[in-house]
């Protein structure tokens, strides 16, 4: 009876203990609103591609034309008078000239002016070289005489007078022909101040890639 007892006694502080236990914490699950929002990226607006006015025309070219290499000036055309400024009778004084682009590997220019009607025989008036090959003309009265320091720029040989500069139109009688020849040179020329057409000429053998000319007239 008393084992009995004891028994029941001892099932009934466990069932108390089991029932007096504090229930586990619940489990915390987030809200919809507390959820994390998915980044969305950033989509740039779409832009209209630009729309060419019709008033608009093709874009303007930016390289040099092709030019013919021909000599030329202002001053005269091919056959004409040279006018008296640029002759011993006026300012004595060196004409206008131009030419176009040169072909292709040209290092520099040589110019020689003669009159072929003197009555000695050639008469040299003006014999330039180491022209520079980016330029394409020579000013009016170009001031220059004997050789430049500046390699590539422009020197002058002797005329027929013996001097290093630019000597016009200056016939004894008559009408006379002036032809102005222009070379285009694959080299430059090393030569000084003595040199005269003669070696001109001779340094530029084998180095001629095209030449072109003037013929102007004079006469008193």
């Amino acid at each position: 009876m008393k084992l009995r007892m004891l028994i029941v006694i001892y099932l009934g502080i466990l069932l108390l203990a089991a029932c007096s236990s504090p229930p586990a914490d619940p489990v915390e699950t987030p809200s919809i609103e507390e959820a994390p929002a998915e980044e969305v990226a950033d989509t740039p607006e779409p832009t209209e591609a630009p729309v060419q006015s019709e008033d608009e025309g093709p874009p303007e070219p930016t390289e040099e034309p092709a030019m013919p290499f021909e000599l030329t000036s202002t001053a005269f055309k091919e056959g004409e008078p040279i006018p008296v400024q640029y002759s011993c009778d006026g300012e004595d004084i060196s004409p206008p000239l131009a030419w176009g682009l040169p072909p292709e590997g040209t290092q520099s220019f040589a110019l020689i002016i003669d009159d072929p009607d003197a009555p000695v025989g050639t008469w040299d008036h003006w014999i330039v070289f180491n022209i520079a090959a980016n330029t394409y003309g020579l000013e009016e009265g170009l001031p220059i005489t004997g050789i430049n320091q500046i390699p590539g720029w422009i020197s002058v040989a002797k005329n027929s007078w013996g001097r290093n500069d630019y000597g016009g139109p200056c016939p004894p009688g008559g009408t006379h022909r002036y032809f102005f020849k222009l070379y285009a040179l694959d080299t430059t020329l090393n030569l000084d101040e003595n040199a005269d057409k003669k070696q001109v000429l001779s340094a530029m053998e084998g180095h001629i890639l095209a030449e072109t000319e003037l013929m102007g007239t004079y006469s008193r």
